[in-house]
């Protein structure tokens, strides 16, 4: 695809990107074997362990969970109130959008308590193995996964056309959990609302967006710091991954839209 030929202009020299329908790789650009941090692309992983634990009736989603007032699907919607680090409350659960990896963490504990299981070990069975992703977790369940482009395109092909979980469960984890509530989306402003759904963030009618302004507003998906993103447009019915070595910032604010389009024009979705 000449759309992805965009790459070799970004700043940074290993990115690798793959465009991906239900068939399969369309094209793919750049270094798809080099290991790279996934960082917050790592919680579609362990939202997905997380709701293949609800379905197992291991623990219910809104059954209390981290701070009091607060359950597990506000700790997966990022509204159980902690800030973005640490174990510090910033608002009553349900009030703010608040993007923390210190609720996504609590999330795993919560799960692991109630499977009994280490979240390393059950987020392997549950969805690592599984998916044929050969990871293993290693830190925080937020942002700790590292992978290949290959790798995160098996993720991206099961988003696209779930198996773990059930029709009705993906499309509550995809739809907007606590409607309204306002919030900030890390290196593009504060949004009102803020929608996001159970680990899933949701383009919805944000804009500025990372997506591009041609993806339909059902687009779900989720981005990292190290520069990794991973976006599915259930409408269009393409995914478009992404990894690279460089720290996201306020190139991808640019770079990323842009692709986006270009790749969704030249597939005329």
């Amino acid at each position: 695809m000449d759309a992805l030929r965009q790459i070799d202009d970004w700043p940074s020299p290993a990115a690798a990107v793959a465009v991906v329908t239900p068939a399969g790789v369309v094209a793919s650009r750049g270094p798809v074997g080099q290991v790279s941090g996934w960082a917050s692309v790592t919680k579609l992983v362990t939202a997905l362990a997380a709701l293949v634990a609800v379905e197992e009736g291991a623990i219910d989603l809104d059954q209390p969970a981290g701070p009091p007032g607060a359950t597990l699907r506000h700790l997966l919607s990022h509204c159980a109130g902690y800030g973005f680090a640490g174990d510090v409350l910033l608002a009553q659960p349900g009030t703010k959008r608040i993007y923390s990896n210190t609720g996504i963490e609590v999330a795993a504990v919560a799960v692991a308590e109630a499977t009994g299981i280490a979240f390393p070990a059950y987020v392997r069975e549950a969805v690592l193995d599984p998916l044929g992703l050969g990871l293993e977790l290693h830190g925080s369940p937020a942002h700790g996964l590292h992978g290949d482009l290959d790798q995160l395109v098996l993720l991206a092909q099961e988003l696209l056309a779930p198996t773990l979980l059930a029709p009705e469960t993906f499309a509550e984890a995809t739809s907007v959990q606590f409607p309204g509530l306002d919030g900030v989306l890390p290196l593009f402003g504060r949004h009102t609302p803020c929608d996001w759904g159970l680990g899933f963030e949701l383009r919805d009618g944000k804009q500025p967006h990372w997506t591009g302004t041609t993806n339909s507003p059902r687009t779900f998906g989720h981005y990292g710091g190290s520069g990794s993103f991973l976006w599915v447009d259930p409408v269009a019915q393409v995914a478009l991954a992404g990894l690279c070595d460089l720290e996201a910032a306020a190139w991808i604010r640019d770079c990323w839209p842009r692709l986006a389009d270009a790749v969704l024009a030249e597939l005329g979705r």
